[in-house]
């Protein structure tokens, strides 16, 4: 059953446990956040994290908190490694899902992203028994009690200590590929559309790590035929 929170302006609290405890009282002890990173890049995959912390050890849970796990949007990049490391060594499990783009060209943004959190939880070694979700509903995807939330990862805990793990995950994954691709920038800008990379594509074209059936991608295409 899937049930949805909105949210129509992102809070201003530090993501807290508030939902993971309502959902404990009513019967679920392992609770999976899930949130992911790369949506808007023109290039490389999409990717998903899902992450059960431990709620039942409250010094752990302290720890992450004054450690100030948050959604990943509003931390640097160092804080986002040192949380990112910090989470993986308290978590019950955590889960990594992912899909290329060559697979969003063909099936779609959206779709990609719910198959990318479906794979997240479907390798956790712990399964869950409900899900917080931000934004993408899951339902008929995964088949478990779940709560979508816009800003799910300024609100849950467990949701921001997935989009820690998503981030850097993918961000990591595209500094790799950087030295397999190598003229695109992917190991500073990640595939996303900034300046660097605008002027990279037009001098060297797209590669297959290319989303071609991004607007952007579509008009450079169209402009390099047209000439």
């Amino acid at each position: 059953m899937a049930r949805a929170l909105k949210k129509m302006e992102a809070p201003q609290s530090m993501p807290d446990l508030s939902l993971e405890r309502e959902l404990q009282r009513q019967g679920h002890r392992l609770i999976a956040g899930i949130d992911e990173a790369g949506r808007g890049a023109w290039a490389g995959p999409v990717m998903a994290a899902a992450v059960i912390l431990p709620l039942d050890r409250p010094d752990v849970l302290a720890e992450l908190t004054e450690a100030g796990v948050n959604d990943s949007k509003q931390l640097t990049p160092r804080q986002r490694e040192r949380l990112s490391a910090l989470i993986r060594r308290s978590a019950v499990a955590v889960g990594l899902g992912g899909v290329s783009a060559r697979q969003i060209d063909k099936d779609g943004l959206l779709h990609a992203t719910r198959i990318a959190m479906q794979r997240a939880v479907s390798i956790l070694r712990t399964p869950p028994q409900a899900l917080l979700i931000d934004a993408v509903d899951l339902s008929g995807y995964v088949p478990l009690p779940q709560t979508r939330l816009n800003f799910g990862d300024s609100i849950s805990l467990s949701i921001a200590a997935a989009s820690i793990i998503a981030k850097v995950s993918r961000d990591r994954f595209m500094a790799q590929l950087d030295a397999l691709y190598p003229g695109y920038g992917f190991a500073r800008h990640k595939g996303y559309g900034t300046r660097a990379h605008r002027e990279a594509l037009e001098r060297l074209g797209p590669s297959e790590l290319h989303r071609q059936s991004y607007r952007p991608l579509r008009a450079l295409l169209a402009s390099q035929t047209e000439t």
